[in-house]
């Protein structure tokens, strides 16, 4: 083999294995629901996918299948990026406007319920993929009808109920407090995790019963009180899931950073929030995709395409891909140098012999 070829093959084998460790440690994706209060989308997957107990739950599997209960903590936007009420419509608040969830959206008053009352509550997010980025929780104002369709105007988007930034994860869970307003008989709670190490944001229904019964509309039977799945249970379904990465919550995942809370209604930064807002802590990038209006779901569809995309479903930033890039271009330049030292002893030689 001449001394250029073999420059050139040690080119290729060097860059190579970069550019498969490149792609082997991409930050994986998150993924959660919220686990206290229990979500809807929770408390059908606890009750069983193929055989569920509860008449909202059969509903559920009616309209949609079963997959949307296994594939329980994906219910997220790719491209979200605080565009919250652009993306998701009135009446698709809890599916977030994705029609494999659609069951979720569906007005009734006998969903089951967490009994709750006003005063500091201590929320629970059961996380299967840790990320940075912000909670916030909003609960729907007084005299909201648990038989209509959960509309952005039903709730207090003024003054969320919890806010919580880069909260540790521990035992599988995120743990933050929150204030619960006044209010009678039942209502609900909207979470919204809105990533800032990607555009990403994931969204839950929970549905509560203040003065610590199970509700259910004037003159219905109260609701079934509700109950999170175990981890037995999200282990036994793992592998009926089609959501990337899930089965990580019996990990302990922790994240790096100490959490930021503003727990009490009103709090100063958040008024005006919900919508438009930029739920994030600041330092978030902005993906190519953003400027989509449509919302990207896990596997790629919708219009958002590119490296935007990508971040979106692998949770990196743009610093993944120049590292990779930078690496290469190292490589090639260390090759390059080879192959000039190899070449500039190859000419040496060839004069030495003459």
């Amino acid at each position: 083999m001449s001394v250029r070829r073999k420059a050139a093959a040690v080119a290729a084998v060097g860059i190579a294995p970069l550019a498969l460790t490149a792609l082997s440690t991409a930050p994986a994706s998150a993924h959660g629901s919220m686990g206290d209060p229990v979500s809807r989308v929770s408390q059908c997957f606890a009750e069983g996918p193929e055989n569920p107990r509860t008449a909202a739950c059969k509903a559920v599997v009616a309209a949609a299948g079963t997959q949307a209960l296994y594939d329980w903590n994906g219910i997220r936007i790719g491209n979200a990026d605080g565009r919250h009420q652009q993306l998701i419509p009135d009446g698709k608040l809890c599916s977030a406007n994705d029609p494999t969830f659609r069951g979720l959206d569906l007005a009734r008053s006998d969903w089951p319920t967490t009994g709750v009352k006003a005063g500091s509550y201590t929320f629970k997010y059961r996380v299967t993929a840790p990320h940075r980025g912000t909670f916030k929780v909003y609960l729907t104002k007084p005299g909201f009808n648990p038989s209509k369709a959960l509309a952005w105007g039903d709730l207090d988007l003024a003054k969320p109920v919890a806010t919580v930034t880069n909260p540790t994860a521990s035992g599988g869970y995120y743990t933050f407090r929150g204030t619960l307003p006044q209010r009678s008989g039942q209502h609900v709670l909207y979470a919204v995790w809105q990533r800032s190490d990607s555009p990403e944001a994931f969204y839950s229904c929970s549905d509560v019963a203040f003065g610590g019964a199970s509700g259910g509309g004037s003159g219905s039977t109260p609701a079934p009180t509700a109950s999170a799945p175990s981890q037995e249970q999200i282990d036994a379904g793992n592998d009926k899931s089609t959501v990337e990465n899930h089965g990580h919550g019996d990990h302990d995942p922790q994240t790096t950073s100490d959490a930021t809370v503003a727990g009490e209604a009103g709090d100063a930064g958040d008024a005006g929030a919900g919508g438009g807002e930029d739920t994030s802590s600041g330092n978030e990038p902005k993906a190519a995709e953003a400027a989509s209006a449509e919302p990207v779901r896990d596997g790629g569809s919708g219009s958002g395409s590119g490296s935007g995309e990508n971040l979106a479903e692998t949770g990196g930033d743009s610093n993944t891909a120049l590292i990779a890039v930078g690496g290469a271009a190292a490589l090639a330049l260390g090759s390059a140098a080879l192959f000039a030292s190899a070449r500039r002893r190859a000419t040496t030689g060839s004069r030495t012999g003459g």
